[in-house]
């Protein structure tokens, strides 16, 4: 067992994971083609960043250069001062001044299955489009947009409209409650709100006209709801107040304007807010500016995923949060990538649909999340091993730490262990990929997000600042600005600096923890603050989940701390068994051992309740807030951006027949 860090703050480092040394270089074949083949671009970046980020910056057509790269004063940032561009002119009118024209840009699948295919010409008429019907309702620049939408091409359309315009747009998941979207709406005061009739989820209809009507009657802001037509008044009517809500095919038909003038905007224009998931009490939105977060999501997109002009390009999340913002519009786009965009779930009409669509589309890069993927595993193998997914050249993570097994299975059953994986870490706050391998140079290790980015500058701190040691826990913080930061939180430029700035003055405190090994590699520990305090000694969860999830008859684990009369705190595990394995008092046995065997006795489970399924978001995150909120009879906060809200009513009950 490793030491634990009793009075620094810091958690204690995973042995499980101190054993994990498998590697995985690049193949020759794949190293030969990589966009990135030579790794002194780390000394390059690290030598002279301001220099590493204006070469990065000439990818992006400007209409007016900059006058210096960067503007510095801590913890404010102002990246390509002086200089004027469009984020939708680079993610679509210079495309269609080449043979991009005619290339695919969006490859839409929905849940029922009707397609379509917009090419960079179609993408660039309907931006256009869209954009006028936003002048006609009296959008101008500087004005906020709010979408609250499905998954259908006109939520990027819409985006990228705005930002034609200079509108900043502000996307509210399609799974927030209505009491969410009216905060999100008043903290953002958005004019305009855009939404659908509704959206296809496991063959029903999210009735999200009826959600916003429920927030929009709080927000004095609102002077228009356009409503996009997804399912059609055949399928179900909705209420269209006269004067406020405006149907998008009708308000098509009355425009004329064929061409909208992309805005010239100063690099630090704001371009969109993003309110970060788990929020309690007042809505925390990040905003994100032009120029720098389009330089630094266009340029980590091509080098980690080393696009190719031929890639077909799939990112499973959702346009709502931060991914779907960064590698799904602003960077794919901005490099001309056909990205596969899909409405509905991963296991409808069943549990192959994500392998039938990379078989159908010949999708080449697949960028999901590691919930997922042990979601796949408990599946079965029998799922992927339908399909054909031999177009599958390189895959990707995204959203929380990888367990090793769990990326195993990935190498394994979906790239059959020809397809380099990049574990990528970062954050809304951080807009574009901060830690992760470069493909085509960088040894991979199962469950390691590796090496910092170019230009990046990660360190692990203790409490008082000073570095850790290699194989220690502590803070990961990154101790130099990029061009994707998020700027500020809207309206609240002080809780900017007190959450994120304060704690070590002019270094950015991410709230997760981390250790690095002997070789460099980052391995992720989760959130700082998802630690259970065993007789004083503090354990990530992280470390008892991965421990778990180790064991051959576990397919998810969740871990958090109870109250303890004796020790504090205990440890209490949600546990859900791969396919074909029966929870018993034999298993539970088993599974405490084995977490002993890998951390040390202070990490065994107190408890351990086994379930189908665990307690997520449609983004794939466990939401560990619910089950502790379970485990201390506390009132159940919102669930209402869960994929399955009956989940934690059958944890709740399970839970509570227990302890009884």
């Amino acid at each position: 067992m490793s030491s634990s860090q009793e009075s620094s703050g810091s958690v204690t480092t995973i042995d499980a994971l101190l054993q994990e040394t498998r590697t995985f270089p690049p193949s020759a074949a794949f190293a030969a083609q990589a966009n990135v083949r030579d790794a002194s671009i780390y000394q390059v970046a690290h030598d002279d960043p301001e220099g590493f980020w204006a070469s990065a910056a000439n990818r992006l057509d400007w209409f007016q250069r900059w006058e210096r790269v960067l503007e510095w004063d801590a913890p404010w940032a102002k990246w390509f001062v002086g200089g004027k561009l469009n984020a939708s002119y680079n993610c679509v009118d210079r495309h269609i001044k080449t043979a991009r024209r005619n290339k695919a840009a969006i490859i839409w699948e929905g849940e029922p299955g009707d397609t379509r295919v917009l090419t960079y010409r179609d993408l660039y008429r309907e931006v256009n489009r869209f954009a006028a019907v936003l002048l006609d309702l009296g959008v101008r620049k500087g004005d906020r947009v709010a979408f609250y939408m499905p998954m259908i091409p006109e939520l990027a359309i819409g985006l990228l409209a705005c930002a034609r315009i200079g509108a900043p747009h502000t996307v509210i998941f399609g799974g927030f409650s209505a009491e969410s979207l009216r905060d999100r709406i008043n903290d953002s005061q958005a004019k305009l709100c855009v939404t659908a009739d509704g959206g296809w989820r496991r063959g029903g209809v999210v009735p999200l006209k009826d959600t916003t009507d429920a927030a929009v009657a709080q927000t004095p802001s609102i002077e228009h709801v356009l409503v996009i037509q997804r399912v059609g008044s055949d399928v179900r009517q909705v209420q269209m107040q006269e004067g406020r809500d405006v149907w998008y095919h009708e308000a098509l038909g009355r425009i004329t304007q064929k061409y909208v003038e992309p805005e010239q905007l100063d690099s630090e224009h704001p371009l969109y807010i993003m309110y970060t998931s788990g929020t309690t009490g007042k809505p925390k939105g990040q905003l994100h500016t032009t120029g720098g977060y389009l330089v630094g999501t266009s340029l980590t997109h091509e080098w980690i995923f080393d696009l190719k002009e031929d890639d077909v390009y799939w990112c499973t999340a959702d346009i709502g949060w931060v991914t779907g913002h960064s590698y799904i519009v602003y960077g794919p786009l901005a490099n001309g990538a056909s990205v596969v965009m899909y409405e509905g779930a991963p296991d409808f009409p069943d549990k192959d649909r994500f392998w039938d669509l990379v078989e159908k589309y010949g999708i080449t890069i697949l960028y999901t999340a590691p919930t997922s993927i042990r979601t796949f595993m408990r599946w079965g193998d029998q799922y992927p091993a339908m399909h054909d997914l031999s177009s599958l050249r390189l895959m990707g993570t995204v959203g929380e730490p990888i367990n090793p097994e769990a990326w195993i299975w990935y190498h394994n059953n979906i790239g059959h262990g020809n397809c380099p994986i990049v574990d990528t870490w970062w954050q809304t706050e951080t807009g574009e990929i901060m830690i992760t391998p470069l493909p085509g140079i960088i040894a991979t290790k199962p469950g390691s997000a590796t090496r910092p980015f170019p230009g990046i500058e990660a360190d692990i701190l203790d409490e008082a600042g000073n570095s850790v040691p290699n194989n220690v826990g502590g803070n990961l913080v990154i101790k130099r600005p990029w061009p994707a930061m998020s700027r500020t939180i809207w309206g609240d430029p002080d809780r900017y600096v007190a959450t994120y700035w304060s704690k070590y003055p002019g270094v950015y405190l991410t709230g997760d923890g981390a250790r690095r090994d002997d070789d460099g590699y980052f391995w992720l520990l989760g959130r700082v603050d998802d630690v259970v305090n065993v007789s004083g000694h503090r354990l990530g969860t992280m470390e008892v989940e991965s421990a778990l999830v180790s064991h051959p008859a576990v397919a998810e684990a969740a871990v958090i701390g109870a109250s303890d009369p004796i020790t504090g705190q205990a440890i209490v595990a949600f546990v859900t068994p791969r396919s074909g394995q029966q929870p018993n008092d034999a298993l539970t046995a088993e599974l405490k051992e084995h977490v002993v065997q890998s951390i040390g006795a202070l990490a065994r489970p107190k408890r351990i309740y086994y379930t189908a399924e665990l307690p997520k978001t449609r983004s794939a995150k466990i939401m560990r807030r619910l089950l502790r909120d379970i485990a201390e009879g506390r009132v159940l906060g919102d669930t209402t951006t869960l994929l399955d809200p009956n989940v934690v009513a059958q944890i709740k009950e399970q839970y509570a027949a227990s302890e009884g």
